[in-house]
């Protein structure tokens, strides 16, 4: 398929397309994210597959496709785990799940999806498995004359995105797995760190939808905690540099990003600029702190895949039926500190576990990693 979604986007290139596609780079390779057994992440739903006894699928090959929404550290952490995940259920199934001609990824481009989406279509693939909630809304359009189902992963908000009709019985043939954040606990995490919190900046892309409802919620709760806040937004790296230089010389005491895919492909260009004005930063996924954000809250990215592999295999293997399969909503009771953050921002890493504690918040102790 790489071959055949390569001549698809060099026709659209040359018609009104400035970005290439590349294969996902991210895959291949184990992740470098803690063990989610240490991590204290759930999810809501069914169990795994790995009881799955079907001899009639012994000696299969299904066809997975995967489509990533652009290259940065949470969504490679996902890419990661669902394929190391399936190569191992293949192996205890009997089965074969090929997505290694069936892997592209969309670069955050809205054309390039769609010519990815349609070859696999083309490709009739047995499921399609879009990372990110854009990816998931492009590949829905792209199959819905055709039977293929679609098994997302990290989707924030579901419903209110118009992926599924409910959490317990989406409907139609899309289910999967959401990474879904608890805002006000981020918060709350700010405040047991700083209790004299006075201003918090809001750092987010509009154009992420996944990033609206949280930001609601942010604002609202620390309205009603009597806490002023900044709201700076940017569409690119360049633009959240610029957002992050004006929420310094607004003197914000910390800044919230939800699941935001822009800014997390930013954080490695701004982490350092944190750093030099004291400012923490608190980010929705592990993989932000990974990448320098002082904190990361929110779901175990590599549990996450995991949980979107048993989910394919249960599909394909033992025939689930995604329109009465309830999405998957991964929870976490733990916080990533970045130690090396911490310590440059002057932060006392023991105060920040004995507050954190208070509120049933286990602190998990990384590092800056440039790949993952």
């Amino acid at each position: 398929m790489k071959k055949n979604v390569k001549k698809v986007l060099t026709l659209a290139l040359s018609l009104a397309m400035t970005l290439t596609l590349a294969a996902c780079g991210g895959g291949g390779g184990g992740s470098s994210s803690p063990n989610p057994a240490n991590s204290g992440a759930q999810s809501q739903g069914n169990g795994s597959v790995g009881d799955v006894q079907h001899p009639s699928a012994s000696g299969t090959t299904y066809k997975v496709g995967i489509i990533k929404l652009m290259d940065h550290a949470s969504l490679n952490q996902i890419e990661n785990s669902l394929q190391a995940e399936l190569d191992k259920l293949g192996g205890e199934l009997g089965v074969t799940f090929d997505y290694g001609d069936y892997t592209a990824c969309g670069q955050g481009d809205g054309s390039t999806l769609q010519a990815i989406a349609a070859q696999m279509v083309a490709d009739d693939v047995d499921v399609i498995v879009p990372i990110a909630t854009p990816a998931v809304q492009t590949t829905m359009a792209a199959t819905e004359d055709t039977g293929i189902p679609i098994i997302f992963s990290a989707v924030s908000d579901p419903i209110t995105d118009g992926i599924v009709a409910d959490m317990n019985a989406p409907g139609g043939k899309t289910t999967g797995t959401s990474d879904a954040l608890n805002t006000q606990l981020v918060i709350d995490l700010m405040l047991a760190a700083n209790p004299d919190l006075q201003k918090v900046g809001l750092l987010y892309s509009k154009s992420e939808g996944a990033s609206t409802k949280p930001i609601q919620e942010a604002k609202e709760y620390l309205t009603a905690k009597g806490i002023a806040f900044e709201e700076k937004t940017g569409t690119n790296t360049n633009e959240i540099t610029s957002a992050v230089d004006a929420l310094t010389a607004a003197k914000v005491d910390a800044i919230f990003t939800p699941t935001d895919n822009t800014v997390q492909s930013a954080e490695l260009a701004i982490f350092e600029k944190l750093q030099d004005a004291n400012i923490p930063h608190y980010g929705g996924a592990d993989s932000f702190a990974l990448n320098g954000a002082f904190c990361g809250y929110g779901v175990d990215y590599v549990q996450l895949g995991q949980e979107t592999a048993q989910m394919v295999a249960d599909l394909l293997v033992n025939g689930a039926d995604p329109a009465t399969t309830p999405v998957r909503i991964m929870t976490a009771e733990s916080a990533y500190i970045n130690t090396e953050t911490c310590q440059a921002i002057g932060l006392d890493l023991d105060q920040i576990k004995s507050a954190f504690s208070t509120l049933g918040i286990h602190v998990i102790e990384i590092t800056t990693q440039q790949n993952f």
